[in-house]
């Protein structure tokens, strides 16, 4: 049985908590910054977690991280 390629996108954006939830950092917080909300960007600073039904697929794109 031939390995599974993992998906070069999606292991440098998510990663698996020990508990088997998909961890990954908010988008949109690199440029144009100034005219975002102060709210906006407090929320974005912070990782977020991948929803239930976004799990498998995440998982499947990154079959080796643990």
């Amino acid at each position: 049985m031939p390995k599974i390629k993992t998906h070069s996108g999606a292991k440098k954006r998510f990663r698996v908590t020990g508990t088997g939830k998909v961890k990954f950092q908010h988008v949109n917080k690199r440029h144009r910054l100034n005219q975002k909300d102060h709210k906006r960007k407090r929320i974005l600073r912070n990782a977020a977690y991948a929803d239930d039904t976004n799990i498998a697929n995440v998982k499947a794109l990154i079959p080796y991280k643990k």
